[in-house]
């Protein structure tokens, strides 16, 4: 099975309690799987956090596998937002999520597919 690259909206689910979430990353870690997250992920989620969720989400990014932008992962995001910036809205931190994915050869998990229209990767909405 591919490695599974989780958005920052997954991440966020799991902190908020959203049962769904829960259960994504336990079939995963059941399955022996440690999913990848984008380090632009790690600043998403850290803008993000709410008063009383910073020693959970500090915990929850200890146990994920980071995956730094390099030159290569940002030049594939520029390519994509050439192509998709006017077309699909596409912004620079969903460019460089899914050149994490493409770099990786990582599936994307998120709910928020509309983001990620490049056909260069495979995007799953978990539920």
């Amino acid at each position: 099975m591919a490695r599974q690259l989780l958005d920052s909206d997954i991440l966020i689910d799991f902190l908020r309690g959203r049962a769904a979430a829960w259960s994504l990353l336990a079939d995963l870690q059941a399955r022996g799987e440690a999913p990848l997250i984008s380090t632009v992920s790690v600043a998403e989620i850290l803008a993000g956090a709410q008063r009383g969720e910073e020693e959970a989400t500090e915990r929850l990014l200890s146990v994920l596998e980071r995956i730094p932008v390099s030159e290569g992962i940002a030049r594939a995001a520029g390519g994509f937002l050439r192509a998709y910036q006017r077309s699909h809205g596409l912004e620079l931190g969903d460019a460089l999520v899914a050149a994490t994915a493409l770099a990786t050869g990582a599936t994307l998990i998120t709910r928020n597919t509309k983001h990620y229209p490049m056909p260069q990767i495979e995007v799953l909405r978990p539920y």
